[in-house]
């Protein structure tokens, strides 16, 4: 299997004020890049290349805007302290160093882009550092970086490699790696007065294990997510949902074959109530494949990768537009073998937009 953890393109999001705009894409090579939308032809600009030095550089997480069209991102390594940073775009590709990340006083690593609340407080994680070393949860508010959280490890849980949510009660969400009750991660949850807990271990069985993904919530503060590990003996992962109360219901259970295997990234959600996302592997030729999940947890495979010029190795979430169009990345692929950027319609077929190569 293919696979460098800190050169994954984790991410594609959409620029401007509606799909008429630009896919913008991060990749853990060192590039923000905007790409024309289906309709015109297929370009990509660099926004920014990060040079690895104070400028930051491996931005493995997304992207969130403000209604000034500016972009929020992290990047793995890189800043002063060789430890990450988080940075502001203008719509020029202007960057600027919001806060560095130092290691044991604030976390280290970020592999997750921030979460942005309509104030502009922008909030995150570092899957290391922190007063334990076993990562951290941030607030970055008005110039200032405060640490919310420091994660013990052992069964308190550690490495929160993706980010957060944040329900309108201010409550915090993410998932942790490892740690945990069963030592098999879990989903974390910090309310706005600041008290920690851990809503659901993950036991490593059927109910899943090792979730690296965010979360999503819908209008009753449900959260959706998905496992890298656990499930049934084939050990490819599930698709969760847990209520506010922190009961896990699992919505399905991978096979690890041609219905997919380890899904790595987060889920999105459309008006219905159907999930969509992306494995890893699986696939009729082991490459991934584009997943719906209705509500009746009934699985479709949209797209299944097929390697060289259609992609492999999906880790970066998709991104839905108004007519139900999903976009997305592959890690390899493509006619240079450094991913693609595709398409999925609604009736399922796949384009490839635009095959990455080192600029």
């Amino acid at each position: 299997m293919k696979y460098s953890r800190q050169h994954l393109n984790r991410s594609v999001k959409i620029s401007g004020r509606g799909f008429c705009a630009a896919l913008i894409v991060v990749m853990g090579f060192g590039f923000v890049l905007s790409a024309m939308p289906p309709a015109q032809a297929q370009t990509l600009v660099v926004l920014h290349t990060f040079t690895g030095k104070k400028d930051g550089g491996n931005p493995l997480g997304g992207l969130v805007q403000d209604p000034s069209a500016n972009l929020y991102g992290t990047t793995y390594g890189g800043g002063t302290a060789g430890l990450g940073t988080l940075f502001k775009l203008d719509p020029t590709g202007k960057e600027t160093v919001l806060h560095n990340f130092a290691g044991k006083t604030d976390g280290a690593y970020p592999w997750s882009g921030p979460y942005r609340d309509a104030a502009g407080n922008l909030y995150g994680t570092g899957e290391a550092g922190g007063k334990f070393h076993y990562g951290a949860a941030y607030k970055w508010t008005a110039g200032k970086e405060t640490v919310l959280y420091s994660f013990p490890g052992t069964k308190g849980g550690g490495y929160p490699f993706d980010g957060v949510v944040r329900d309108s009660a201010g409550n915090i969400y993410t998932t942790l790696w490892k740690g945990g009750a069963h030592g098999y991660g879990g989903v974390f949850k910090l309310t706005p007065s600041g008290k920690p807990s851990i809503l659901y271990n993950f036991e490593g069985l059927t109910d899943g294990g090792y979730p690296y993904d965010s979360l999503i919530l819908d209008s009753a503060n449900n959260l959706y997510g998905t496992t890298y590990w656990g499930g049934t003996s084939a050990e490819a992962g599930v698709v969760f949902k847990l209520d506010p109360t922190g009961k896990e219901t699992v919505l399905y259970t991978f096979k690890g074959g041609n219905d997919g295997a380890n899904p790595w990234s987060s889920l999105v959600r459309d008006s219905a109530g159907n999930l969509y996302g992306t494995t890893f592997s699986g696939g009729t030729a082991g490459y991934g494949v584009v997943f719906k999940l209705d509500t009746s947890g009934v699985e479709t495979v949209l797209h299944s990768f097929q390697g060289g010029s259609d992609g492999e190795n999906p880790v970066a979430g998709l991104t839905m537009d108004a007519s139900g169009n999903l976009f997305g990345t592959t890690y390899y692929g493509g006619t240079s073998d450094f991913g693609t950027v595709f398409e999925v319609d609604s009736s399922g077929t796949e384009t490839v937009l635009y095959s990455l190569s080192l600029i």
